[in-house]
Formats: structure tokens, sequence, C-alpha cells
């Protein structure tokens, strides 16, 4: 074999072998092709379901190797909002967010562990009034592909539980109300 014919098969094997560039992403929010909502019981009787209308976040997507994604969130949570003016303003107030100390609310992924089938387990770091905590949501890919404004996009969806205490958050609205339900829907448009 020449030297030439060497240095191409080299080349080769490296290209073959350096891991895949994860893709970048900007979630879409000024579209409304993203929402964080939210729910939990309330005194045991009914669910008090509501939503993040503000919030901003970027992600990482690799299809062939998805455990080299990443995520990263910022909630407003000013933006809280249940469909109730007064609850709202409990919501944003000492017992429960703390707005006035603490207005946003983050999470960044540590690291994504693929289950096969589209879905995955996210494992990061959720901050919450000053407070950060390990937290794993289980999400799903929904699709992807060209949209007609001559973009590319992927989406997913995902589901995390909070325990309320381990954030400061000890307000009493019954046992069934100890942890929070969070639902995400993610379409993120390739920057």
């Amino acid at each position: 074999m020449t030297l030439r014919g060497l240095g191409l098969v080299f080349c080769a094997l490296s290209a073959m072998s350096a891991p895949t560039a994860a893709t970048e992403y900007v979630i879409d929010t000024k579209g409304g092709h993203a929402s964080i909502n939210f729910r939990v019981q309330h005194l045991g009787f009914s669910w008090l379901t509501g939503r993040f209308d503000t919030f901003s976040g970027a992600f990482s997507y690799d299809e062939k190797n998805p455990s080299a994604s990443a995520i990263s969130v910022t909630i407003d949570t000013t933006s809280v909002n249940s469909n109730h003016a007064e609850r709202d303003k409990h919501l944003r107030g000492a017992d429960f967010l703390d707005v006035p100390s603490f207005p946003q609310a983050t999470f960044v992924s540590k690291s994504v562990t693929a289950n096969g089938n589209g879905k995955a387990v996210i494992a990061g770091d959720f901050t919450l009034r000053g407070i950060t905590r390990p937290v794993a949501i289980t999400a799903a890919y929904i699709g992807g592909g060209a949209d007609p404004w001559g973009g590319f996009r992927h989406g997913f969806t995902g589901k995390a539980e909070l325990v309320l205490s381990e954030f400061g958050i000890v307000r009493d609205l019954g046992p069934a109300a100890k942890t929070v339900e969070l639902e995400f829907h993610v379409e993120g448009v390739r920057k």
C-alpha cells in the first residue's frame, strides 16, 4: 500500500470513529410551540392545573446518539397562570414561589439516558426558590423534520414530579398535595 493510500485509510477510520456532534436547537416559545404545565391536588378533592406563560431554553440533540443530548430551560416564575387572578397572586407570594426573591426557576440537564423507542430519562438540576435539587424527567421523542418556513425542528414531551417541601414550599394543602407534577412540551428550531 502506498503512503497516500495509507493516509486515506487513516482519514477514513478517523472519520468513522469521531463522535458525532449534537445539533443545537432553540425552544420555539415565540411561535407558541412549547409549554410548561403543572398540576397539584387541592385538598385531595380535585386537581389544580396551570402553566408558566414565559420561559426560554435551548437543547442539543444527536439523533444517532441521544445520550449526547442536553437541555437547559429558564422559567419566569412571575408568569405562573392558573386561570384565577387571586390564586395566582397567592402562588407568586412567599407561601409558594416567592417571586420577588426568586423570579426564575431553571433546569439544566446533566445526563440523558436513552431507553429505546424514542424514550429517555433526562437527569439534571432543577432550581426553584434558590434551592437546587436533582430531578429526573421521563421524556419521549415526538418527531422531527423540515418545517414549512425553511427551518428544521424536533419535538419532545416530558414529565417530572417535584416534592414541594424540598424546595422550601411547606404550605399544607393536604397529604395529597405534597408533590406537583410538571409536564413539558418542547419543539425546538435548529439554530
